[in-house]
């Protein structure tokens, strides 16, 4: 069987393009990136003292606490996150000063139960004493990066 040079080239560029279909099926999740949606935290819920919730733009909520409470500078804090309606990838919590750049403070939560999500970390010091701060929880699923965020005041 004699293959002409035409037709093996022809072939040859047939494997190529479906090689690189395949390779765009498999690099799909970093070409089509997720959309970046908010949702909305309960109005006038104090996390210094309870837990507070917030809904998803499109159906879901989702449950933050922080303890112990009150919350304070530099003591180790236990975050919980809890989250329903949407299959997070990864959980989130950063932790921004709202008049104050106070560096970078997220935290990643590790999936304890499929819904339940859980990390440890600590405020840095204000040097003023108090201080308003928001907590964005992060919650990353496949198709989507949805953030909430809850404002809190800590110090006297």
């Amino acid at each position: 069987m004699n293959i002409s040079r035409s037709n093996a080239i022809s072939m040859a560029m047939i494997a190529t393009l479906i090689g690189l279909a395949l390779l765009g099926q498999q690099l799909s999740p970093l070409l089509l990136p997720k959309a970046d949606v908010s949702g909305s935290a309960e109005p006038g819920c104090d996390l210094q003292r309870q837990a507070c919730e917030g809904a998803f733009a499109k159906g879901g909520r989702m449950r933050l606490s922080i303890t112990p409470r009150p919350i304070a500078f530099l003591s180790p804090l236990r975050v919980e996150v809890s989250v329903t309606g949407v299959k997070p990838r990864k959980v989130e919590v950063d932790f921004s000063g709202e008049t104050m750049n106070m560096g970078y403070n997220r935290r990643e939560l590790t999936a304890a139960r499929p819904t339940r999500y859980v990390g440890e970390t600590s405020l840095p010091v204000c040097v003023t004493g108090r201080m308003a701060w928001v907590a964005t929880v992060i919650i990353e699923t496949d198709q989507q990066r949805i953030s909430i965020p809850f404002r809190f005041d800590v110090g006297h």
